[in-house]
């Protein structure tokens, strides 16, 4: 089990996410976790790494994933939400973390939606990212997009070999 949660998944160290467009201590220790995630994607030649934590506004994990972790087409935002009953009241209130933003662009899997696309419809009220990338089509959602940028270096570091 990993040292940021306790077993029943209820966060020992990084807190509530933040309210709206500032970030707090909690954000930054989120993210932090997501691109420790992203470390742990099988790798690709053509395919980004990129770890997600969804949590809830109480400050409570309800999933984390990475790109990859379910099969070789899974990206992490469609793996981290698979985990979620799609039910959950919490997710209105859910902050998702993504190492890297997510894209705009149809996933390849059988039934191609926008990564983007997917978190509108799931009720994510705030992504927190260190890049930024469809950010334009998420806040069209209603979507709250916080870029981090000091964690881009952590970011892209298991992409290095696609920039």
């Amino acid at each position: 089990m990993n040292d940021d949660v306790n077993e029943d998944r209820t966060p020992t160290a990084c807190g509530r996410p933040g309210p709206g467009d500032q970030p707090t201590v909690a954000d930054r220790a989120w993210l932090a976790i997501a691109c420790r995630l992203a470390t742990q994607c099988p790798p690709s030649d053509s395919a980004f790494s990129v770890g997600a934590v969804v949590v809830a506004d109480d400050g409570t994990e309800l999933a984390r994933a990475h790109s990859r972790e379910r099969d070789t087409d899974a990206h992490a935002e469609e793996s981290v939400l698979a985990k979620i009953d799609a039910g959950d009241p919490r997710l209105s209130d859910a902050t998702l973390y993504s190492s890297l933003g997510p894209c705009a662009e149809p996933s390849s899997r059988p039934r191609p939606l926008p990564r983007t696309r997917l978190i509108g419809e799931s009720g994510l009220r705030r992504v927190v990212t260190a890049c930024a990338w469809g950010a334009e089509s998420l806040e069209a959602a209603g979507v709250t997009v916080l870029e981090l940028p000091e964690y881009a270096d952590a970011a892209k570091a298991p992409n290095a070999h696609l920039l």
